[in-house]
């Protein structure tokens, strides 16, 4: 389900104090960095994430890709940093959560 546009502009504003909790550079989307996506997204549901690629094209393509094997929503994206949602299957601790 999409998110609205309340929704992402209530989850730009709680991203804009967060810092990059994944950064990805030039391996691209390895095994790895997929791992840590899924668990950032487990523990946080909203996070920042640093594409630390100079191509625009290329870096659009690694964020749809992104999103898309982690079944997660775009909710902004400025220059190399991307803020992206995925709502937790089970309830995260509210300490570990961004939007609870």
């Amino acid at each position: 389900m999409p998110l609205s546009t309340d929704r992402k502009k209530q989850f730009r504003s709680i991203a804009h104090a967060l810092n990059p909790i994944v950064t990805i550079a030039g391996n691209g989307l390895n095994d790895g960095v997929r791992a840590e996506l899924e668990r950032a997204l487990d523990d946080h549901e909203l996070i920042k994430i640093k594409i630390a690629i100079a191509d625009r094209e290329i870096r659009k393509e690694v964020i749809t890709e992104m999103c898309s094997s982690c079944r997660a929503e775009m909710v902004q994206q400025i220059g190399k940093v991307a803020v992206i949602y995925r709502e937790s299957k089970q309830q995260p601790a509210p300490r570990n959560s961004n939007v609870r």
